[in-house]
């Protein structure tokens, strides 16, 4: 008679537990959270000021909504060229190659390079720009003291993806001193993530979609601005959408948020 014998898993000490479910999940295509000064990353922007955006690179931890600002398009991109899995290589080198990929001569609307740098660059970074399509510098952090925290105090709550034909774009209002509000918004996002200062990070996410609804309107709906106000700012160290026009709020919290999503990020 045969008989089967299966063996206990035992892990090496001081490494993390693995299974084979969990390490192809981890092998697979991350994801963007973009959490502070987006929209600087496009020329027509930061050319009035400059400016940071902050993105932190996630673990596949669920399939997350498309349409819903987390770079699901780029992604899409990404998994055409290396196919569902984390590419090998220098990864700043591989932002470039998807930003290219994407972004072909005569691309009527230039998709930001912070989907591209926020995919491929692990951990959370500081892109600045200042003019250009790709940022003049980069600040990153791979600390692990630093990405656990953001992942304890980081929490998806759904909402609607943004529509079919949905067009952020069709009313602006360029005014220097709004574009200064949104980059300050992003330095402050990343010193206070450096000093994991949870009061400061959620201000910097409330107040880089404040001025995304003075510069953009479209970019926050009346109906979501007014949600922000009412459920996540007076409860919360700070809050923003993923995308414009909805997608998932991103809330600040050392507590639990009903309906969340938990998410990892990536170091």
């Amino acid at each position: 008679m045969n008989s089967k014998i299966v063996l206990e898993r035992i892990d090496e000490p001081e490494l993390p537990a693995r299974s084979s479910s969990g390490t192809k999940r981890d092998m697979r295509f991350p994801y963007r959270l973009c959490l502070a000064g987006g929209w600087i990353d496009q020329p027509w922007v930061s050319k009035i000021h400059p400016g940071s955006v902050v993105v932190a690179q996630i673990w596949p931890s669920t399939d997350f909504n498309n349409r819903s600002g987390l770079a699901t398009s780029s992604r899409d991109f990404g998994i055409k060229i290396w196919g569902n899995r984390y590419p090998d290589g220098n990864p700043l080198e591989n932002a470039k190659i998807l930003f290219g990929a994407e972004n072909p001569p005569g691309t009527k609307y230039v998709a930001g390079s912070q989907d591209q740098l926020g995919l491929l660059l692990p951990g959370v970074n500081r892109l600045h720009y200042n003019g250009g399509y790709w940022p003049d510098y980069i600040q990153s952090s791979v600390d692990k003291e630093i990405c656990d925290w953001l992942t304890d105090v980081i929490h998806l709550v759904p909402l609607k993806p943004r529509p079919d034909g949905y067009d952020p774009l069709k009313e602006m209002h360029l005014e220097k001193h709004f574009i200064r509000d949104l980059g300050d918004a992003g330095d402050r996002c990343w010193e206070s993530i450096l000093k994991k200062d949870i009061s400061g990070f959620g201000k910097a996410l409330s107040d880089t979609l404040i001025s995304w609804k003075k510069i953009l309107p479209l970019t926050v709906p009346d109906d979501i601005m007014k949600e922000m106000e009412t459920t996540y700012f007076s409860e919360y160290p700070g809050a923003i959408t993923s995308g414009c026009g909805g997608g998932y709020i991103i809330v600040v919290s050392e507590k639990k948020v009903p309906g969340e999503v938990r998410i990892k990020v990536r170091y």
